[in-house]
């Protein structure tokens, strides 16, 4: 069953990240309106078809996946970086480094992540890039707490100890020491976090805060074609199913990582 989760989020994942390289070679211009060819189903000349002002969605597909691939890359690279250093140093330092970090994490998780990513949003304004920082900077509690906890089980680990009494400095003791031993939770983390990035992204781009017109981001093609959905269904289904599997994609890839990298298994 693992090896199956594995392998079919392998493959969305990889269908994703194929489409977002698609958009390099695509020759269609993602943004060129043709008043003439609204809403047409699919054929030969627009395979999936046009949108409410004529342009092809095929095009605005893979170029809302590549946006979309993007914002999700910086996003947990941010999270990520500054979340698991965080948590590094609050559970090997303990005491009040770890209680005044552990009280802030610990409010910010407790607010969801779409609404912190929607503050986040709303004060630094819309755009692609604010809205790729709020996506990142909602996200870091969840990755400080899984280096905190890690940190807490490994530091009097005997390894860790031998160091130290080798001379190794707290620096070297976290990059060295703790933070490789740390990287297959952080990684199942990072592959769960993407899915959450995805939605967030689409979710802020739906209500304006995200990518701004006219490029394209799968969630502003679903506001678009919330309008037109008796008229045709398409802008609706093509970028809501695209979302749909890649989000499924990490999720089981996290799922099937978590269980790849289970040293109990």
């Amino acid at each position: 069953m693992r090896s199956l989760s594995l392998r079919l989020g392998a493959f969305l994942v990889g269908l994703f990240l194929a489409m977002a390289l698609l958009s390099l070679l695509y020759p269609v211009d993602p943004n060129a309106p043709d008043f003439l060819n609204r809403l047409k189903p699919p054929s030969p000349e627009h395979p999936l078809g046009t949108d409410p002002l004529g342009r092809d969605l095929l095009a605005r597909l893979l170029h809302g996946a590549k946006n979309a691939l993007l914002v999700g890359v910086i996003a947990v690279s941010v999270a990520s970086t500054l979340g698991a250093l965080l948590g590094l140093l609050a559970g090997y330092l303990g005491g009040l480094w770890d209680g005044a970090l552990s009280l802030l994490m610990e409010a910010l998780y407790a607010l969801p992540g779409l609404l912190l990513a929607l503050l986040f949003a709303a004060l630094l304004g819309p755009g692609a890039v604010s809205s790729t920082l709020a996506v990142g900077l909602s996200m870091i509690p969840a990755f400080f707490r899984v280096a905190r906890a890690g940190a807490l089980s490994l530091k009097t680990a005997p390894f860790v100890e031998a160091a130290l009494a080798l001379g190794a400095s707290p620096t070297r003791v976290l990059l060295r020491h703790l933070l490789p031993n740390l990287l297959g939770p952080l990684l199942v983390q990072a592959s769960l976090a993407f899915a959450a990035a995805l939605l967030a992204e689409a979710a802020l781009s739906y209500l304006g805060l995200g990518t701004q017109p006219p490029e394209p981001s799968l969630g502003r093609m679903l506001r678009e074609a919330q309008s037109f959905l008796p008229l045709s269904p398409y802008p609706a289904l093509v970028p809501g199913l695209a979302l749909s599997l890649a989000v499924l994609g990490f999720n089981l890839l996290g799922d099937g990582l978590r269980d790849l990298l289970d040293p109990r298994r």
